[in-house]
């Protein structure tokens, strides 16, 4: 079984791939012709259902173990949940657009750098601490549980749910 920075790992890689896609190609508003803006929508939505099993898994078990495990954690997972609030949002509005809409590629363009951001923080900032803190069996267990609670996730954000920050199993 993957530990928790592997199965998390391929869901960030996955997700760099999509933004990839989406920012090497063109939008509604520099005149993409329906081919290109079909597939653009249909990225997009495997962005919305991948980013937001990710990120409904995390809350539950990632951000508490991070919590408890870490002097400090508390901001960390709240300044991490923050950022997945915001892009919560951003996904929620993206989800109802088609691709031949100006703020669907506004929506692209501020979500990209967010997004990046985002998993630079937890690469670098939250990562290498938790790794110092949990034994392999741990690790494992965590990206257990995080590999079953994406299984089940929802596919769609809501951004009027707000994360329970303090909640949730670790492992």
């Amino acid at each position: 079984m993957a530990d928790a920075f592997e199965v998390l790992r391929a869901d960030h890689a996955a997700v760099e791939q999509m933004l990839a896609a989406l920012e090497t190609s063109p939008g509604y508003s520099a005149g993409a012709g329906s081919t290109v803006l079909a597939a653009r929508r249909e990225v997009a939505q495997r962005l919305v259902i991948d980013s937001s099993k990710h990120e409904a898994a995390e809350e539950q078990y990632f951000w508490p173990t991070v919590r408890e495990q870490l002097p400090g954690g508390a901001e960390l997972a709240d300044q991490a949940i923050a950022q997945e609030q915001a892009a919560r949002e951003k996904l929620a509005l993206l989800d109802k657009l088609d691709a031949d809409n100006d703020e669907f590629d506004q929506l692209i363009a501020e979500f990209i750098p967010a997004a990046r951001a985002h998993i630079q923080f937890e690469e670098t900032r939250v990562w290498p601490r938790l790794r110092e803190v949990l034994s392999a069996a741990q690790a494992r267990e965590l990206g257990e549980r995080l590999s079953k609670a994406r299984e089940r996730a929802p596919t769609r954000p809501d951004p009027r749910t707000p994360a329970v920050a303090g909640r949730g199993q670790s492992g």
